[in-house]
């Protein structure tokens, strides 16, 4: 079966029909399927060790030192002690395996708390308690309200009228408005009769699993009948019951199966560009290693023929040795290991600790903790931290990740008058700043959380004002949200998107409150005064209409249509006497969408009787029609809802997350390029585009691709593409060349330049078709040259495909961030994923890289911790490189002197702790504490990330700079103590010319020497950094001069032969003095060259640094905090995610109970205390 999910065990066939039988084990054993247990760890007690050490030794660098090992334990070829690769290979694997063996222990308690969850499973005709891990398919189970769903169920019953069932699928979708589902009758008289449930055995044949969300097809076959499923008899797993008693469900998918898993995505071990580079320049250094053992052993064969073999008697050759050729293989594989540290193993080990600094950094930083929910920002993965300053694409959900999915009603206009004041929006100085809310204390039945400003809207309600009356009550008549009442005046509203809660909540503080409905009746208390009006017909709202309008009579008798939707629709249906106030309320809808709300026009309509009954007749005729009903009602629609007369509008603040447009707008300043990927409609999706400033409208144009066939939507994106750059179409056009030859096999596109600044909006249906594979090209070359995206209506399978579009045909670093499950599978994919920790669930955050809790904290994870850890890790890797060439050249050179022996320049002592001691320390220090600028002028400079986009810092070009710095350095190390010591004497006469001094010499020249350059590299300087540096040097001398004692060699003679010559070589005066050329000549030439780089050909960096430079002499003074705003044409958004059919529900009454208007334990207010702002 393919899994899309984690790797749960393989399937022995591949499932094409799920077919299964209620309360029958034995029978659904037979099939193999999944059980409900998941797994997502990777090893056990038994099989961490080999498993993991296997995992390790595929990294090459450790098979290599692995392979050093043995060769060290063969005499004839060693030249080195064992211990000096032995000690650091398994410091290697110990630290990478203690992190491998946390990381899983953290899965298995992630696995293990959702494997254990209770749940009551129907055995033998009575309810027991169970955990989810056992839970197998066919078993029926009982649910109860604020559960969470164990697996992938068909609803049998529920304790809700009609067996209907209200889920919330924040955990699927990101959305937290409820979502209705229906049993079959068949299935709804089991009641919660455990003997008729334990009776029922029914056979279910249905699709393969699969992660298609809003889809499923199946069969139910009961006493001999057949019964049609579908995806409204479906509860999924990650969903929440919600407003429902109980409901009993038969599993059909679980575990690995279930549609959630299977949205999961391919959980892939992600790794760095630097990763990549590094492997690529380690079999680049390994070559070059061979090389220079070529050589030497070319070298060693010529030397032992001409001269070494007259050399026998003072220089024997080794036992076995009988040739001049042989001598050389044999020194081959001796100077494999002498220059083996051009690769040292404390590289690795040296990057995982700075990148776990890094870490905790991000762990530590209380600028991204959010206290009203107590959420700190949180580094989940300790190897990406890097990739955090190279992003070049984020791909961001809508709800919840941009907005919060809270509506609040803010303004309004009635009858040519605007009231209502945005406080939030207004700067700190505005005297406005100190307006008292208005106070709704004289309203028994208000909401206490809903907040308004404007006093003279309660003013105009409470003396009666016939328009303002109008409007109030067409917002408590015009909806369809269900009231409860548990305690009187005690009023919850349960409403199918959050626009209408907060309008219908607005009526209610105001004065007009909606207390209960039937199917033929709406109740309001209308100032204070209870009226029941007849509920005629609900004219359902749908994605062309885009209104919605109900008819009423009211206690008088007077029938009246009210009708609320989009401003473009509504105002052509409005009466031609309206035209002055249609005037003054367009001025008023331009200044509200300027403000990025969400408008909605109402208008009411008085009807006469009798024209009402013959409509009525002709409308239940169309309802009940078998042909063209659609299309019959819409006509009757159109008919009824004409010559309106205009009441005015509303203003809805869909309310974004602090900070996104300010954050988008620095991200964009940094050359981030932002994709919003939305399950939302397209119209709601455009508007939080202009709320969040991504799009404007001094943009050149933003194209739509809503194309329902492939032609179509090339033909769109053709079109965009002509536009943006009409030299992308030419035979010239270095893309069009590229593609034309199939032998290329590069498939990275180059960077188009558009002709100015550009959108995309693309839908979900035209997506499917532009992911094809002819068509992709056409949609990345298109959708790149915008400088945003937005593609709605889009599934997670979708998000998933985008961002792997992207990764495919551009060199680029991608990022995802979201909040629902639904943004797992776009999490996954990406290079980096980031989770948002808010009220949609966990799941995005638990298959997250990184999380917080609010998407402001991006900018300072991208552009503070994400740029200081690129450059970071860029100076170590090139200062690491430089100081290992430096160190391991002066063997090179040194075997020309020495008739290619393979005899080390240094002691041993000083080889096995260069790396682990002597310049370990000053170079971490560097890497964990280093920033060329702090945090503050780091978010108000963004253009300082551009370098890091472009991969300026570490690259192939960066590398063989180090290289050729190293080599330079080498010989001015090797040659200058080399001459220094030729033929010198000591102040008494005795002469120093010997191997010991001349080694002592030349590793304390080194040593100097990268301590110097590593304080040249280092850009801020703290106490820590001066103690490594200094420590270290200290430290050297302090072990030398212990190491070379008397005493040493009289304990450990063998061990430490460099008697005295630390005290008889450096006491000398022309030792220092050679010492002190060395430095000047291997600093000198990188001091000169970055002087002048920087003055003759700056970098963005070096210009942005001398504006800081600038800009710390004389501070500016603080910036005023002004809102980001922009001005705009009118736009409407209706509703976040209003479903077609809702009102035919409400006039049957299937979703009534007999006596309480509505039933629920789950509640919904635009301010209630799950929903507010945190």
């Amino acid at each position: 079966m393919p899994l899309s999910g984690l790797k749960f065990g393989k399937k022995k066939w591949k499932e094409e029909e799920r077919h299964l039988q209620a309360n029958n084990r034995d029978f659904n054993l037979e099939f193999e399927y999944a059980n409900n247990s998941i797994k997502t760890s990777k090893y056990n007690f038994f099989t961490f060790l080999p498993l993991n050490l296997f995992e390790q030794f595929q990294r090459i660098a450790n098979a290599y030192f692995l392979f050093l090992l043995i060769l060290q334990l063969i005499p004839q070829v060693s030249s080195l002690s064992w211990f000096t690769t032995v000690v650091p290979l398994v410091l290697v694997l110990t630290v990478s395996g203690v992190k491998d063996a946390i990381d899983d222990f953290n899965r298995h308690k992630s696995d293990n708390h959702v494997n254990n969850r209770p749940v009551q499973v129907l055995n033998n005709g009575r309810l027991k308690d169970d955990k989810w891990m056992n839970i197998q398919v066919g078993d029926i189970i009982k649910l109860e309200n604020n559960n969470f769903v164990t697996a992938d169920l068909l609803l049998l019953s529920s304790s809700e009228p009609h067996s209907l069932t209200y889920i919330e699928t924040a955990e699927l979708d990101g959305e937290t408005n409820l979502k209705v589902k229906q049993a079959l009758t068949v299935t709804a008289e089991l009641g919660e009769n455990l003997q008729k449930l334990t009776d029922f055995n029914g056979e279910i044949k249905c699709e393969a699993p699969n992660n298609k969300l809003d889809k499923f097809t199946g069969t139910l076959t009961l006493h001999g009948e057949k019964f049609a499923l579908d995806n409204e008899k479906m509860l999924l797993r990650g969903c929440t019951i919600r407003n429902t008693e109980w409901c009993f469900g038969l599993v059909i998918y679980a575990g690995p199966d279930t549609k959630l898993m299977q949205n999961c995505g391919k959980t892939t071990f992600k790794r760095t560009s630097i990763d990549r580079l590094m492997n690529v320049l380690v079999l680049v250094i390994f070559a070059f290693l061979a090389l220079m053992c070529f050589i030497l052993a070319i070298g060693n064969g010529i030397w032992e023929h001409d001269k070494g073999y007259y050399f026998q008697v003072y220089l024997p050759w080794a036992d076995g040795v009988t040739s001049a050729p042989y001598s050389g293989f044999l020194m081959f594989w001796s100077y494999v290991i002498i220059l083996n540290t051009v690769v040292p193993i404390s590289l690795y080990v040296s990057v995982e600790i700075i990148r776990l600094g890094n870490s905790f950094y991000i762990d530590w930083d209380r600028k991204m903790y959010y206290p009203l929910n107590d959420t700190p920002a949180q580094a989940r993965t300790t190897t990406l931290n890097e990739e955090l300053g190279q992003i070049k694409y984020i791909f961001s959900d809508k709800t919840g990740t941009l907005t919060q999915n809270i509506m609040a009603f803010n303004k309004c206009s009635i009858n040519g008058k605007s009231y209502g004041t945005n406080i939030s929006d207004l700067p700190p100085s505005s005297p406005l700043q100190h307006t008292e809310k208005v106070d709704f204390s004289y309203n028994q039945l208000a909401d206490p959380k809903f907040m308004f400003y404007d006093h003279s809207l309660v003013e105009a309600v409470k003396l009666d004002d016939a328009a303002t009356h109008g409007f109030f009550r067409l917002l408590s008549l015009c909806h369809t949200v269900m009231p409860e009442e548990k305690k009187a005046g005690n009023l919850v509203y349960q409403a199918q998107s959050p626009d209408e809660g907060a309008l219908v909540t607005a009526a209610r503080n105001f004065g007009f409150v909606f207390r209960a409905r039937t199917p033929e009746t709406i109740t309001v208390v209308e100032m204070g005064e209870t009226k029941v009006y007849e509920l005629l017909a609900i004219l359902d709202f749908n994605n062309v209409r885009k209104r919605m309008s109900v008819i009423v009579r009211s206690p008088e008798g007077d029938l009246t249509l009210y009708c609320k939707g989009a401003d473009t629709i509504v105002y052509e249906l409005l009466d031609a006497s309206y035209e002055s106030l249609k005037e003054e309320t367009m001025e008023h809808l331009n200044e509200f969408a300027g403000e990025g709300l969400r408008t909605l026009v109402v208008a009411y309509k008085n009807l006469q009787e009798d024209y009402f009954e013959e409509w009525h007749k002709r409308h239940h005729e169309a309802s009940t029609a078998l042909d063209g009903r659609e299309e019959k009602l819409s006509e009757l629609y159109e008919e009824i809802e004409k010559d309106l007369m205009l009441l005015g509008a509303t203003a809805i603040e869909d309310k974004l997350q602090d900070g996104v447009p300010q954050t988008i707008e620095t991200l964009a300043k940094a050359h981030i390029k932002i994709w919003v990927l939305t399950g939302d409609k397209q119209e709601t999706a455009v508007n939080i585009g202009y709320s969040c400033n991504m799009l404007h409208d001094d943009m050149k144009d933003v194209f739509i691709i809503e194309g329902h066939t492939s032609e179509a939507v090339l033909d769109e994106l053709r079109t965009a593409r002509k536009k943006m750059n009409p030299d992308s179409f030419l035979d010239s056009d270095e893309i069009n060349i590229k593609f034309e030859n199939p032998s290329m096999k590069s498939r990275i596109l180059p960077e188009e330049q558009a002709n100015g600044v550009y959108g995309l909006v693309i839908n979900g249906h035209s997506l499917a078709y532009a992911l094809e594979g002819n068509l992709e090209l056409e949609l990345v070359r298109t959708a790149c040259m915008c400088k945003v995206v937005i593609c709605c209506r889009v599934t997670p399978l979708q998000k998933a495909q985008v961002v792997e579009l992207v990764k495919k045909y551009k060199k680029a670093v991608t990022l995802a961030i979201g909040d629902g499950a639904n943004d797992v599978s776009m999490i996954k994919t990406a290079h980096i994923g980031v989770g948002i920790s808010g009220q949609e669930g966990m799941q995005a955050v638990l298959s997250s890289d990184f999380s917080f809790a609010q998407f402001r904290y991006l900018q300072r994870l991208l552009l503070v911790h994400g740029r200081w850890s690129y450059i970071r890790m860029c100076k170590f890797l090139r200062y690491f490189f430089y100081k290992n060439f430096a160190f391991t050249l002066v063997h090179f050179w040194y075997g020309f002197f020495s008739g290619f022996s393979a005899q080390t320049v240094y002691d041993q002592w000083f080889i096995t702790l260069y790396n682990l001691v002597y310049t370990s320390l000053p170079v971490l220090g560097m890497s964990l504490f280093d920033q060329d600028v702090d945090d503050r002028w780091s978010m108000q400079f963004p253009h300082l990330y551009e370098p890091g986009q472009q991969n300026l810092y570490f690259n192939k070009i960066e590398f063989v700079k180090c290289v050729l710095h190293g080599i330079y350095s080498s010989l001015i190390l090797f040659f200058i103590p080399y001459g220094a010591m030729y033929d010198a004497v000591r102040s008494d006469g005795k002469a120093i010319a010997d191997y010991q001094s001349f080694a002592l010499m030349a590793q304390t020249c080194l040593l100097i020497v990268v301590s110097v350059q590593i304080g040249l590299d280092t850009a801020y300087w703290t106490a820590v950094n001066q103690f490594f540096i200094w420590g270290s040097l200290s430290v050297y001398f302090a072990i030398i001069f212990t190491m070379y004692s008397d005493g040493m060699y009289l304990i450990f003679t063998a061990s430490f032969p460099f008697i005295g010559t630390a005290r008889n070589t450096l006491s000398q005066p022309n030792v220092w003095l050679a010492i002190f050329l060395s430095i000047i000549l291997c600093v000198l030439p990188v001091v000169g060259g970055r002087f002048l780089k920087a003055q003759l050909m700056p970098t963005v960096s070096d210009k942005v640094l001398r504006k800081i430079r600038a800009a710390k002499k004389r501070p500016p003074p603080p910036l005023p905090k002004t809102r980001l705003r922009r001005t705009s044409t009118r736009r409407s958004g209706y509703a976040f995610s209003h479903q077609h059919g809702f009102g035919a529900l409400i006039m049957s009454g299937r979703n009534m109970r007999p006596k309480l208007p509505f039933t629920t334990t789950g509640t919904f207010s635009p301010n209630s205390e799950k929903n507010k702002h945190k």
